[in-house]
């Protein structure tokens, strides 16, 4: 949850920066479905356990600062607790920040535009206790297991009312040691709903 925070308080930022400097910053929240290899074709050395699976919610955003080029962020969890080989309850978590490119398809006032993106993050694997491990700042009834990541992904935005937008993507990700599930490799794809904040809107 901490990550998240610092995601939202980075689109904050850019939120307030972005009237200063005439430049765009997008937000969004998606819905997608990850998919992974299964636990009948788990790889040596990985347990026969998908990582997929499941309805994943999200937020991104996003800052464009120089000719449709920028950074991004997204966050992604699974919205209910898997089972851990029939037996312990888990939940995925899959961060990444990015470098963002987004040109408008077509003309300058086009209602349309691509959106690629390529970076690092990583994901967080919540196993759930039925038992609480408390400290001087909080209690928790889960241990996290994490790897880093490589991703890269895209999606098409298509602006339908004023600065909303409707964003179809896909998003690949390249899980390092990731040895509790079947496979390395995991996929997302989903639809997003956004908002793009200009100082000067062109659409």
């Amino acid at each position: 949850m901490k990550k998240l925070f610092l995601l939202i308080s980075l689109s904050a930022f850019f939120l307030i920066t972005s009237s200063a400097f005439g430049q765009q910053v997008d937000g969004a929240f998606s819905l997608s479905a990850l998919t992974s290899t299964s636990a009948a074709n788990a790889g040596v050395n990985f347990q026969p356990q998908s990582i997929g699976g499941g309805l994943f919610p999200g937020f991104s955003g996003d800052f464009l600062f120089w000719h449709n080029l920028g950074i991004g962020g997204e966050v992604n969890w699974r919205a209910k607790q898997n089972v851990y080989q029939g037996v312990q309850p888990f939940r995925p978590i899959l961060y990444d920040f990015n470098a963002v490119w987004a040109p408008p398809l077509g003309r300058k006032k086009s209602k349309a535009s691509a959106e690629l993106q390529a970076g690092f993050g990583g994901t967080s694997t919540r196993f759930y206790q039925p038992f609480f491990n408390c400290n001087f700042f909080s209690c928790t009834n889960f241990n996290s297991v994490n790897h880093l990541a490589g991703h890269v992904g895209g999606g098409i935005r298509f602006y339908i009312w004023h600065n909303v937008f409707l964003r179809p993507e896909a998003h690949f990700y390249f899980i390092h040691n990731n040895n509790e599930f079947s496979g390395p490799v995991a996929s997302r794809f989903g639809v997003a709903l956004g908002y793009s904040l200009r100082s000067n809107s062109d659409f």
